[in-house]
């Protein structure tokens, strides 16, 4: 190029910059936005307002939101480590993101103040809590009454003949909604007895989904009358007027806490640092007063229509990978 110039002179030189420069008034910049890739986990709907609320204050930036479903979510950040693509991980259970950590691939945060969340929910230095997530027994009222079936008001309930194939829930080993179920059963009556349930629900269940909106998508479409699935999703349903209803059983919602991370290295990029803060500091905050309402923060509460209030939790403790292993480990079905 440098050649071809010296050749033409000077006073084509300028001509031919001059013209550049037209060109590029006329067309507007062509600078490349600075891009951002969010792996998630939410649904559609979320991701929709999530990506409208970046368009809106943070427009300088290009953000992709790639939706992945968690058992991919969190296989592909362990096979592809600090060179992923990945810049932000959103929305993987705590389980997941402490085995991140402990392969180091995630960017300290310990910047951010967790004094601010509920005790329940505090993170380690390289992830912070982005929601809680509990799940429920859910009905397909209308379904039941056709078939002329009481609602079931027990996890003993579930093991009676008439609901067989009649009761879809995910499974353990590909969702984490399947596995809040399952462990919260292991901690209220011990793994043996939990397992020995088990064995007896699966003749009844129409399926073991792989993902954990596929049991309310079961009973939506009528294809199941009892669902093991989570309270948030049910809510969307309701709202829209589906003829869904949440029950609690004895031992209480079994839950998860959802957080967010940055990739070990991307902390260097200003524009991730910039997106990551939104997430944290606004749209956790309407992320919680629009679909997920359950208590993350010491001193803020939230409600949501249908919303169920003072949910009775599980106990969730020993929320470990190692415990998480054993029990995938033992999971059968």
């Amino acid at each position: 190029m440098n050649i071809e110039f010296k050749r033409w002179g000077r006073t084509a030189l300028a001509i031919v910059l001059m013209v550049m420069m037209l060109a590029g008034c006329g067309q507007g910049s062509t600078s490349v936005k600075p891009k951002v890739i969010i792996y998630t986990s939410i649904e559609e709907y979320r991701i929709d307002y999530l990506s409208q609320r970046l368009e809106e204050t943070l427009p300088q930036y290009d953000v992709e939101i790639i939706f992945v479903s968690t058992g991919s979510h969190i296989a592909k950040l362990l096979a592809d480590g600090p060179s992923t693509e990945c810049d932000i991980t959103h929305s993987l259970s705590y389980s997941y993101l402490q085995q991140l950590d402990g392969k180091g691939y995630l960017a300290d945060l310990s910047s951010y103040d967790r004094s601010i969340y509920d005790d329940d929910v505090v993170a380690g230095p390289d992830y912070l809590p982005q929601e809680r997530g509990s799940g429920a027994i859910l009905i397909n009222t209308q379904l039941l009454s056709q078939l002329g079936l009481a609602e079931p008001t027990c996890y003993q309930d579930l093991l009676k003949p008439e609901y067989r194939g009649l009761i879809s829930m995910p499974d353990p080993k590909a969702s984490s909604t399947g596995y809040m179920f399952y462990k919260s059963l292991v901690n209220a009556w011990g793994l043996a007895a939990a397992l020995d349930y088990f064995d007896q629900l699966t003749a009844n269940i129409l399926q073991y989904t792989e993902s954990g909106s596929g049991p309310l998508n079961a009973l939506v479409e009528g294809k199941a009358a009892i669902g093991l699935g989570t309270t948030a999703t049910a809510v969307a349903q309701i709202n829209k007027g589906s003829p869904i209803r949440i029950a609690f059983f004895a031992e209480g919602a079994p839950y998860a806490v959802y957080g967010q991370a940055i990739i070990k290295g991307k902390e260097s990029k200003p524009e991730v640092r910039d997106v990551f803060a939104f997430l944290v500091n606004t749209f956790n905050y309407e992320n919680c007063r629009l679909y997920m309402p359950e208590k993350l923060y010491k001193d803020r509460s939230f409600t949501l229509t249908s919303y169920p209030t003072d949910i009775h939790y599980a106990d969730m403790s020993n929320d470990t990978i190692a415990e998480k292993e054993r029990l995938l480990a033992a999971w059968k079905y």
